[in-house]
């Protein structure tokens, strides 16, 4: 059992990403990232890497078997179907960890138990002998993952947690879990400072977990080189050449690295802490690297000689340590500190409430989403810069420029409402990006886009006001709310892009807005997407097309499927991860088949005989085509109108349509589906000219709950080729 082998590592919530991206760096390719971590394919070496170098992961699993078991009887059954002795003998000790949702057999325990008497049974029948339970740390850990009355059985092939690094001997009140940790100082590209020769200071230290993780990884020192169990080590299966070949490069690389160890101090105003963060930080080996001392963030001092750094700080924030009315002073004392001791370092504050971050007086340049056990967290991100500085007497919102009057807080208010309901609405269903606002108050026309990937961006549109609405008024509105979307909504300044919209003719509805502009990449039912705020109006990810994307990806299981006006090619995507045999994006925009090329990179689908891209002039293309090719799934999303310079006349949706239609037919297969949509407020289709053709308007039925306000924003129509 070497190679061809699946796994899911699992980590905490919110960050499968950064396993993701950690799980690449160490060679593994075939990836697939869930919200609970990352599914892979590779070899047993690799796992046992992963086991030893993640310092994201909590657990990584070897899947064995998946089956049905909707009764105790069918989860007995399907555990006894495995050859346990392949895996374990009879006088070795297992454990069963059970998880349960969304299935009939609701108890953990008791599933567990039932897999337990599975295994049992099956060898006091073959050799009148069977295992016994360990809790602590067995030779085989079982993990068992029943949804939906699927069961998902696997070997826990790391036995216990891997944030336990085997270090930690003294625990403070509510001390971060090590991979927590971790993720925090990859967040505050603490590699990329350590590289750069930079100093860390942690002046909360606490315990001393973010300077361990921290010197961890600058020593380039592998977490779990100090843990004496793995999961691996009593099971049947264990390859012992290749976990030694592993350990002795990572002893070796550790020798290395100990030679460069960057500056690395903690400091903490508590004599516990001391002593806790001393005996860690002794127990992990790091006595000579590390240096804590006791001191408060009045009398903290950058380190002599340490121009760059990062300072990392974990401080209290009234969940379960500290008091609420001193809060606010503590947080304003570590951004007093910060400006004054650490101009041109970087920092990375941990809280759990981004309130508090307010009175540091500096401006967050990003900010993450972490979670601490069950309490979402966030993690701001700064740069020590003087342009970074806020008075923290000011008001909020751009003092003399803009006042906050009463209709401004009604618009906070309804902002703040809509995240509530449309956003637990978008997180039930699993939606990352999602329309928040669209005009929902007059007086404050816009249409504003929440989009979620590894940080929150949100898009705002301008209507543009008839003549009219005073174009003073209208002006001091939209400063009004560009001023106070940023704080209600949670995000850096920065996170904000604004953009006009108006009524669109001719190529003026593809006109770039910037020269390049940054990508920045999101998901969407199980697909990833570049989108990019500045470089055209759109964001290149049409969010009211959602459902019908989703429904092409249901269609275009075993189809060829032909996405026509392509655009960046979302629909392909959800064509290719459907399980299309084949797909075909053509697009007259050299730029837009880029972005279409590079979001099928993004989902792992590449250029090719299977997956092609045409630059064309459609309606030409069409017309070439017809009799040459057939498609058993089409879309169609043309614009309203173009007056492209590569097209030989103008088009008009409404004009034109049928002839368009037509044309389309004839590349579509006997018994293929069309799916044909448009964007023309007032589109009127013309049935009497589709005699012979099953025409179902779908509409209604692709309008997303965020776009319900406004339900003519697309036209939608379902037509069958009957023969």
């Amino acid at each position: 059992m070497t190679t061809d082998l699946n796994f899911f590592a699992s980590t905490a919530k919110g960050m499968a990403s950064l396993l993701n991206d950690e799980l690449r760096e160490l060679g593994i390719e075939q990836l697939k990232e869930a919200p609970a971590g990352v599914a892979f394919t590779g070899s047993l070496e690799q796992a046992y890497r992963v086991c030893l170098w993640s310092r994201i992961a909590n657990r990584v699993l070897l899947k064995l078997k998946d089956f049905h078991a909707p009764t105790p009887e069918a989860l007995y059954a399907g555990i006894q179907e495995i050859n346990w002795a392949e895996h374990m003998d009879a006088q070795q000790t297992l454990a069963v960890d059970f998880t349960t949702i969304r299935s009939k057999i609701n108890h953990s325990h008791f599933g567990a138990l039932k897999v337990k008497d599975a295994i049992v049974d099956q060898f006091r029948e073959a050799c009148g002998e069977r295992p016994s339970v360990e809790r602590e740390s067995p030779d085989l850990r079982i993990n068992l993952f029943l949804d939906r009355d699927q069961a998902h059985v696997s070997l826990d092939l790391s036995g216990d947690s891997l944030h336990r690094r085997g270090y930690r001997v003294e625990a403070m009140g509510a001390p971060l879990k090590e991979n927590l940790a971790a993720a925090i100082l990859l967040r505050g590209r603490w590699p990329e400072v350590a590289g750069a020769g930079g100093a860390l200071v942690d002046p909360m230290c606490g315990s001393g977990t973010l300077l361990i993780e921290g010197a961890m990884m600058a020593g380039d020192i592998a977490p779990g080189l100090g843990r004496d169990y793995y999961g691996f080590l009593g099971w049947k299966g264990h390859d012992d050449v290749s976990w030694q070949a592993l350990l002795k490069d990572a002893e070796q690389r550790k020798a290395v690295g100990l030679e460069t160890m960057p500056v690395i101090h903690g400091y903490d105003s508590g004599h516990k802490a001391m002593t806790a963060a001393r005996d860690n930080v002794e127990s992990a080996g790091l006595d000579e690297y590390i240096v804590i001392a006791r001191r408060t963030l009045e009398e903290l001092k950058r380190p002599a000689a340490c121009i760059i750094g990062l300072v990392v700080a974990n401080p209290p924030y009234g969940e379960r340590l500290g008091d609420m009315d001193k809060l606010p002073a503590l947080y304003g004392q570590l951004g007093d500190t910060l400006k004054r001791e650490f101009k041109g370092w970087k920092a990375a504050v941990f809280t759990g409430n981004p309130e508090l971050g307010k009175h540091m007086g500096l401006k967050a340049k990003k900010m993450y989403k972490l979670y601490n056990g069950n309490i979402e967290c966030k993690l701001l991100q700064f740069d020590v810069e003087e342009q970074w500085f806020i008075d923290r007497q000011a008001k909020p919102y751009v003092p003399g420029q803009v006042r906050i009057d009463s209709g401004t807080e009604m618009f906070m208010n309804r902002l703040r409402k809509n995240l509530k309901t449309t956003g637990k609405w978008a997180k039930r269903e699993g939606i990352d990006c999602y329309r928040l606002y669209d005009a929902d108050m007059p007086e404050y026309a816009l249409a504003i886009d929440l989009y979620q990937g590894e940080e929150r961006w949100v898009h705002v549109q301008e209507y543009a006001a008839p003549d009219t609405v005073d174009a003073k008024k209208a002006e001091t509105r939209l400063q009004q709310a560009l001023a106070v979307i940023p704080d209600v909504l949670e995000i850096p300044k920065e996170n904000l892009f604004f953009k006009v919209r108006k009524k669109q003719k001719g190529k003026a509805q593809y006109e770039k807005q910037d020269e390049v502009g940054e990508f920045y990449e999101v998901k969407e039912n199980g697909c990833q997407f570049w989108v990019n705020f500045t470089y055209y109006l759109d964001s290149g990810l049409f969010l009211d097309h959602r459902i019908t994307r989703a429904m092409l990806g249901k269609l275009a299981k075993g189809k060829s499927f032909l996405n026509l006006f392509a655009y960046t090619g979302s629909a392909t995507v959800h064509a290719a991860k459907g399980g299309a045999t084949s797909t075909t994006t053509v697009d007259m925009s050299y730029s837009y088949l880029d972005w279409a090329e590079s979001n099928m990179e993004l989902n792992g689908f590449k250029k090719g005989p299977q997956h092609e891209f045409i630059q064309a002039n459609c309606l030409k293309w069409l017309e070439e085509q017809a009799g040459q090719r057939q498609f058993d799934l089409i879309f169609l999303d043309p614009p309203t109108f173009s007056t492209s310079k590569r097209m030989e006349a103008t088009f008009d949706v409404q004009r034109d349509h049928v002839a368009l239609l037509f044309s389309t037919l004839k590349l579509l297969a006997p018994g293929g589906t069309l799916i044909f949509s448009n964007n023309k407020r007032k589109f009127k289709m013309e049935l009497p000219h589709l005699d012979g053709l099953t025409v179902e308007d779908i509409s209604r039925q692709t309008i997303p709950k965020d776009f319900e306000r406004n339900t003519r924003i697309h036209n939608c129509w379902k037509i069958i080729k009957t023969k």
